[in-house]
């Protein structure tokens, strides 16, 4: 952010001091309610937008966030809190895909509402790589099956497995399901990762990045919840992310063209064979109060 990038037009400021209260660089200044607000070290705008967001009547001018990207909000028009609610307890991870392609247009808002979520210092480092190409979308079920079945046959080594079962019995459970996995695969060509999804979105950040995980399951919340409201199905894709973590050589990353990144979320996406017709109430949370 270069210095004289923003503003305060006094000509039509009120000098409410909104702008002052949501800075979180503490960019303006008002001296007192009522006063005129100046700026401070303007060079330590973070580009959040809030101050363009929050002025009245257009008196902030900010030159990333020119007068075509401010838009007013109408409140009324926003779902009510039992439609939220309601989205929220609607959302499932429906594996039962279709073989219809997911809209390019559903895509694009699904993507866009990702990016809408907030990130740590509004870093903004974000990255998106969807995959529909079937072939690749083939790669990535090989891949992962690959990593797991070279996890499985290190843990069934005969010298390790005594010690690591009392130290991860929660693993050795799963390794039936595994061999079973890859089985299936190699002789029926059934595919228990993508599930057959028609479309693949990995959210990735720099590697360097602090928050790049964090930032990304905001991200990914949007993306279920919007792709939910569009009738788009999706599954949190936690075997293709182990098999990314779990691989050293970076295999997927290169596949991808992410030499540089590292995913921190993904995400199967397809049209469903059907909608669920109930939601459930689920346990109680535990909620301590203090």
């Amino acid at each position: 952010m270069m210095e004289n990038t923003i503003r305060v037009n006094d000509a039509i400021c009120i000098r409410c001091g909104r702008c002052v209260k949501v800075c979180p660089s503490q960019i303006f200044v008002q001296e007192k309610a009522g006063a005129a607000v100046t700026l401070h070290k303007p060079e330590n705008c973070i580009v959040c937008g809030h101050c363009a967001a929050a002025c009245p009547t257009g008196a902030v001018e900010h030159a990333d966030f020119p007068a075509e990207k401010v838009h007013p909000i109408d409140y009324a028009a926003l779902p009510t809190p039992e439609q939220v609610e309601l989205l929220l307890a609607v959302r499932r991870s429906n594996r039962a895909f279709s073989q219809r392609p997911v809209p390019q247009e559903y895509l694009d808002r699904i993507v866009a509402a990702a990016d809408r979520a907030p990130t740590a210092t509004n870093a903004r480092q974000l990255g998106y790589t969807l995959v529909t190409d079937p072939a690749m979308r083939r790669e990535i079920v090989e891949y992962t099956l690959g990593v797991f079945g070279r996890i499985v046959k290190r843990l069934s080594n005969p010298l390790v497995r005594p010690w690591l079962s009392r130290l991860l019995p929660g693993v050795y459970r799963y390794i039936p399901a595994f061999r079973r996995m890859r089985r299936e695969y190699a002789e029926q060509g059934v595919d228990r990762i993508l599930r057959g999804a028609t479309a693949v979105l990995f959210i990735h950040a720099p590697k360097e990045s602090r928050f790049g995980a964090e930032d990304a399951n905001l991200a990914y919340q949007n993306a279920s919840l919007t792709a939910e409201s569009l009738g788009v199905s999706q599954v949190y894709m936690g075997f293709v992310l182990t098999a990314v973590r779990q691989d050293g050589k970076g295999g997927l990353n290169r596949m991808l063209g992410l030499r540089d990144r590292r995913i921190c979320a993904v995400m199967a996406l397809g049209m469903p064979q059907f909608r669920y017709p109930n939601y459930i109430d689920r346990k109680e949370p535990e909620v301590r109060k203090i």
